[in-house]
């Protein structure tokens, strides 16, 4: 078996990802564990001390738990499946992953290593704070009168409706724009980094702002 590629769900960190959000591949030389908007972690063999399995809750809450040495990334590394993870872990041991531990370093290595200084996370930190504060100014503008007394109804107005409607429009953009992606991005990632959490918000947020246009027009009309 020269390489596997399972989907899952996955945990790094704190951050959760749920199935079918992550994909898990790995080859001879290579593990990456790709679970979009909360990290794309890639790992050599030698970055590994161990893999095992780890389990919660039957069946829902088990997967495979990756122990690495890499320091840019959280300890926490999980990748969740359906599968029994004992058949995830030998299908691992089978690409050759876990014995490869002594290869000198190439140049698809010092890529690897390139993108690890980088951390999980695949969208630049800039433009995560820059959107976290404009999501939230547009919100305030709408909450702050309703609060005041200022406004009656329910308040769902041009603020709310603006950030969820960029929200939209960011995850639109990423998917159809090579320019778009490169200012929001990493140096090095890819739609792929991205692709199954974008078309998730782009479906959210369009049906979020269908149903809040319609909420604003019955309660405030």
């Amino acid at each position: 078996m020269n390489e596997i590629k399972l989907t899952g769900g996955a945990r790094i960190g704190m951050a959760n990802a749920s199935f079918p959000f992550a994909t898990l591949k790995v080859s001879k030389g290579r593990l990456e564990l790709d679970a979009s908007i909360i990290g794309s972690l890639v790992f050599q063999p030698q970055d590994i001390i161990s893999v095992e399995t780890y389990s919660q809750i039957p069946i829902i809450g088990q997967g495979i738990k990756i122990n690495h040495r890499v320091p840019n990334y959280k300890q926490k590394v999980i990748f969740w499946t359906f599968k029994n993870p004992k058949e995830v872990l030998n299908q691992i041991k089978e690409t050759g992953f876990l014995n490869n531990i002594n290869s000198e370093i190439s140049t698809t290595d010092r890529q690897i290593i390139g993108k690890q200084k980088q951390g999980g996370f695949p969208i630049k930190k800039s433009v995560a704070i820059g959107a976290i504060v404009v999501w939230n100014l547009l919100f305030l503008t709408d909450f702050i009168p309703f609060f005041l007394g200022e406004k009656e109804g329910i308040p769902i107005g041009n603020g709310i409706l603006t950030a969820v409607g960029l929200l939209f429009l960011t995850a639109l953009l990423s998917l159809i724009s090579t320019d778009f992606r490169r200012l929001i991005l990493k140096e090095g990632r890819e739609l792929n980094d991205i692709k199954k959490f974008a078309i998730f918000v782009m479906i959210i947020s369009g049906f979020m702002l269908l149903n809040l246009g319609i909420l604003g027009n019955i309660f405030n009309n």
